[in-house]
């Protein structure tokens, strides 16, 4: 148990070192940073895939697409939905997007929650109801104070809960749905990292004519392959109720890494994050109590064996 929750720790650190660095790889913009990101992570993604010996669950979707042609159409859609929240994750820290995004990350877990209340009709628990409107109270008097909440925080609270119902109801919820979703992006990610040039250079001409992207472009492929890896491995090795609570600690990094970027909570913001911060913290609890429940209902069954 104690490897995977040190994969999920390191994995949650990787992430959270990836938001707070993209800075450091201008002059590429968001959308370049992006593309590249995608295209060094792909061999990586795709050695691990073979490694885990899910390529035949590549076929299996691919003969899916083959027997029923608007299944392709769903995971177009499904790709996406994946590459507006990848391109969000390295665009955010360089246009001031950082925390308002943190905060999305806060409240996915509530909107997962929500999600599966709405799409699946999955029961809420009471410590889930409390803690779902604990966030409404929260987002509610950020409505009330400010008019509205930031469009990319929007972005990351609807869009996540969608491509993650999306994937449960196409049976693609696995590493090789992700592989794939990822290799239907490579036509957007190639105009990005080659063509696109917003600022009149393209992401390629950065490179060639900064040195020191020529070693942190493929780190920062490296790191986010390794990052996947360590997440899909703490998956496997921590129990479900454990693995959901070290999900925690991405959010928490990533708030870190807007604030040491310079980003700040405005005046006024402090009660929304203190009622989203109390939800969080009780589907935390309400998953450290499960698992507690778990192992003393398992230790009878181990001792009578």
């Amino acid at each position: 148990m104690f490897q995977g929750v040190l994969a999920s720790v390191v994995a949650s650190c990787i992430f959270g070192s990836i938001y707070y660095l993209a800075p450091l790889l201008a002059p590429l913009t968001g959308e370049q940073i992006f593309g590249w990101r995608m295209l060094v992570t792909l061999p990586f993604t795709t050695a691990w895939l073979l490694y885990s010996g899910q390529g035949a669950a590549v076929a299996a979707i691919v003969r899916r697409v083959a027997q029923h042609w608007p299944f392709a159409l769903m995971l177009l859609l499904s790709s996406a939905l994946a590459g507006v929240q990848l391109w969000l994750f390295m665009w955010a820290p360089l246009h001031g997007h950082a925390l308002p995004v943190s905060l999305g990350y806060f409240l996915l877990p509530l909107a997962m929650v929500l999600a599966g209340r709405l799409v699946f009709g999955e029961r809420l628990s009471a410590f889930q109801t409390v803690a779902t409107l604990l966030a409404a109270c929260g987002m509610g008097w950020e409505l009330w104070r400010a008019g509205g909440m930031a469009w990319s925080t929007w972005l990351v609270v609807i869009g996540y809960p969608a491509y993650f119902v999306l994937r449960r109801l196409l049976k693609t919820n696995s590493l090789a749905g992700h592989w794939l979703d990822v290799l239907l992006l490579l036509p957007v990610c190639l105009w990005f990292a080659v063509v696109d040039a917003p600022q009149g250079v393209t992401g390629w001409a950065a490179i060639v004519a900064t040195p020191a992207l020529h070693w942190m472009v493929p780190v920062l492929g490296v790191i986010s392959a390794v990052a996947l890896a360590l997440y899909m491995a703490a998956s496997r090795l921590l129990p479900l109720g454990l693995f959901g609570l070290m999900s925690y600690v991405e959010p928490l990094l990533l708030v870190l890494a807007a604030l040491l970027m310079g980003e700040r909570i405005q005046p006024g913001q402090e009660p929304m994050y203190t009622l989203i911060g109390a939800g969080v913290l009780l589907l935390a609890l309400e998953g450290a109590l499960q698992l507690r429940r778990r192992r003393a209902n398992a230790q009878p069954l181990a001792q009578a064996a």
